[in-house]
């Protein structure tokens, strides 16, 4: 356990990269692949960079990252419309494919080490206002995303576009993605707060 502890986020890399070879053959679309994955591969990189320059997060953050790079590294595989989900689906019986629903929601769990970076390195003094901060970021950088979502599909090949777009249909796919991520950035914040209340009462207990 204590060797999983400490290296953690080499195994959570390791498996990424595995992922990402593996699926990098044979991709449902080889332009949707190369799109989905420029949106990822980059926050990999900066991550390995911060953790290369000792700015690094708890392995509840980096485990809570890496939900949103792992499914969209599949996602992007098959395209989110395609992406097999079928148990979730009919689960609660959408008949749409909400893959890309939940994937959105994971954006919003890095709400979580955006509070511990911004705490731990003293960006700010006042919990409050780092709960505050990272909460109203996350539709901040969905909003950045669906508009870049628009204009590659407005600009690349038609079908590749739809494929990144990822609507299936819904005029309101965009503003709904939007609300899942500000979700995830809830649900995010509340993991921090509870985690960090739980850790305050262990020490106080020592």
């Amino acid at each position: 356990m204590k060797f999983i502890s400490k290296y953690f986020p080499h195994i959570l890399l390791g498996a990424y990269l595995l992922e990402f070879t593996y699926l990098a053959f044979n991709p449902y679309d080889r332009a949707v692949w190369f799109t989905e994955n420029f949106t990822i591969v980059p926050i990999v990189v900066i991550l390995i960079v911060l953790y290369i320059r000792n700015i690094r997060f708890s392995n509840t953050s980096y485990a809570l990252m890496s939900i949103l790079i792992f499914m969209h590294t599949y996602g992007g595989h098959y395209t989110f419309a395609l992406t097999p989900f079928d148990w979730f689906n009919n689960m609660f019986g959408f008949e749409r494919n909400m893959y890309d629903r939940v994937a959105h929601m994971t954006v919003g769990f890095y709400a979580y080490p955006m509070i511990e970076a911004l705490l731990r390195y003293k960006v700010v003094n006042q919990k409050w206002f780092a709960y505050f901060a990272a909460f109203v970021t996350i539709p901040a950088i969905a909003a950045i995303y669906e508009i870049f979502e628009w204009r590659y599909a407005i600009s690349a090949d038609p079908e590749a576009g739809l494929a990144v777009l990822g609507a299936q249909g819904d005029i309101w796919d965009a503003q709904k993605d939007m609300l899942m991520d500000t979700i995830g950035g809830a649900i995010g914040v509340i993991l921090y707060f509870i985690t960090s209340r739980f850790k305050s009462d262990s020490a106080s207990k020592v």
